[in-house]
Formats: C-alpha cells, structure tokens, sequence
C-alpha cells in the first residue's frame, strides 16, 4: 500500500502507527482486495480497507466478461460507497453493520475504510447454521427491511439484488426457452412493483454474515447490491444459501413465520406507519415468485448449479400460477 494511503488510514483513525496490513480476500473478478490494517495508539485495534482497482481485463471465473459484466461491477462499487457515506448510520444494533469511517481515491484506486467487525465482537464466519443462528439472521434482515421501508433508493439501485433482470441481459439471452424464460418480465415487474418496497441487501448470503459468540450477535457485510425491493428476495436466496433441498421443503413455514414475526416487532418498535397484515399477505405471496426470479438468473449463468433442483422447481411451479 503506497505511503499517502497508509498516512489517510493513520491520520482517519487517528492511530499512530501501522504494524501489519493483510489481505482477507481478492475482489470477484479482479477488481481490487479486501484489506486489515492492524494499527496501534488510536481508539482502532484494526480497521478494514475495501481497496478497488479497475482491472484493465476482468478475469471472471465463468468467464463473464462483457461491457455489462463490467459496467454493473463498477456501479457497485459506487453504490457501495453511497450506501456507506448516506445510509448505514440509520441501522442500529438489531441490523448491525460496519462503521464508516472514510472514503478516498488516490491515482485511480478507490478506498473505502470501514470499522474491523471481528474487533468489534462479530469474529466469526460460518457456512452452516444451527437453527437457532438462521433465526439470528432473519431477525437481522426483518430489522433491517423495517428500518428502510419506503425508502427512496436515491443513490443506490434503484432495483436490489445483483441477479435482477434489467442488469442479466447476457444470462437471460443464454437460457433455454421454457416457461420461465417467458415469464422472466412478469415475474420481475411483480417484485419491483409490490405495494411494499424496502431497501434489500442484494447478496445476503450467509458468507456475507459476521457472528458473534452467542446465536443472535448477527452483523453483515457487502453492501454492492443494495438498493430498492421486495424483502422476500433477501429471504430467499439467504435460506437458499444455507438450506438443502429437503430442509427448505421441511422447514419454509416455520422460517417465514419467524421472519415475519421479527418484522412485525422492528415494524412497531420503529413506530413504522404500514398496514402490517397487508404488507405480509403481499410479501407472503411474492416468496416463491422471489425464488423464480433468482432461478431465471441460475439457469442462464451456470444450468447446473446445485440450487437448481426440486424445491426450485417446485417454488417455480407455484410462481409461474400465481401470474
């Protein structure tokens, strides 16, 4: 890291001194790395470094490499930071997220500094969850969708999710032909067009959660996806990130009453002006066409992913009669 960057971090946090920068993790397709700064004298043990170059060829995994592949990477970067210099300072601790502290560019590359989430308290990361935890992160994401709904969206996307259609047109021309192909725009316009929007988090994946030691110390990270939506698309994809087949199939009523049971509580404890009962027979209704948004997204990016399968189908089934 060059010498004026380490200077910003020193002189934002007011630390002094560096003693060890790390690496956490690349940025997908190369577009920069996630860094730990540990520091010392400041009120900071560690902070985070979101740094972002653009690369000059993108190196996408699956080969995704086109001028929209790459122009919706770099609005999600901008989309990041306006989330973090506008709106993170309105969740509290039941949506617990990092602290902002500073945003820079310097010679083309663009950094965003960010409170350490494992130095304060949330040191763990988990790709399976006892119930008891996914409980811990659908009361974050209905305390989160409580504090932004009716949020105008002025800065981010104005639809969330990093799947939604108008920003997939590679993958959707990709498809077969099949009912959902042909249902992918009325099934888009009914998500983007429910009577209840909130802010999504756009890519909540249990890989984007942060744990603590106990069940409900729940935090989350990555906000390039974030912007206007239906909560049932965060729902979906976070229990299809954790969750197999069969205990989707088991377990679906029970989570989406807990969900919307934590909804209901940040909705009064927020003192949020909405007709509860009709928010959740809207959303109730949009869950499986959530997930038959999301398949049309896998079918065309990679047919054999693990996701698709029968619960998939049988949530693609319901969506396609609700239309």
């Amino acid at each position: 890291m060059l010498k004026e960057n380490q200077q910003t971090i020193l002189e934002k946090t007011g630390s002094s001194a560096i003693n060890k920068i790390e690496t956490i993790q690349e940025l997908w397709s190369g577009y920069g790395s996630i860094l730990r700064v540990y520091l010392s004298g400041g009120q900071f043990n560690s902070v985070i470094v979101k740094n972002i170059v653009q690369p000059e060829l993108s190196n996408h995994p699956r080969g995704w490499d086109t001028e929209t592949s790459n122009a919706r990477k770099i609005k999600s970067y901008e989309v990041e930071t306006n989330w973090y210099k506008n709106y993170n300072d309105q969740c509290d601790a039941d949506s617990r997220i990092p602290k902002f502290i500073h945003f820079w560019e310097n010679e083309g590359e663009y950094f965003i500094l960010l409170e350490d989430l494992n130095d304060a308290g949330f040191p763990l990361r988990k790709s399976n969850l006892s119930l008891d935890e996914i409980n811990g992160c659908l009361s974050w994401l209905a305390n989160f969708h409580a504090t932004f709904l009716n949020t105008d969206p002025d800065g981010l996307w104005e639809v969330g999710t990093y799947w939604h259609l108008s920003t997939r047109p590679d993958e959707y021309q990709k498809m077969d032909t099949n009912d959902l192909k042909k249902a992918a725009s009325k099934l888009d316009h009914e998500l983007n067009n429910c009577n209840y929007l909130t802010l999504v988090h756009g890519d909540a994946k249990v890989a984007n959660f942060c744990f603590g030691e106990a069940s409900n110390q729940v935090a989350a990270v990555d906000f390039q996806y974030i912007g206007a939506g239906c909560g049932m698309k965060d729902v979906a994809y976070f229990l299809g990130s954790v969750l197999s087949e069969d205990e989707l199939a088991l377990l679906e009523e029970e989570l989406l009453s807990t969900y919307f049971k934590y909804l209901r509580n940040a909705v009064h404890s927020k003192e949020v002006k909405v007709d509860f009962f009709d928010l959740e027979q809207g959303w109730r209704r949009l869950y499986p066409i959530a997930w038959a948004d999301f398949t049309r997204f896998l079918m065309g990016w990679m047919p054999t992913h693990q996701k698709l399968n029968r619960y998939s189908d049988k949530m693609v089934k319901m969506a396609l009669e609700l239309i």
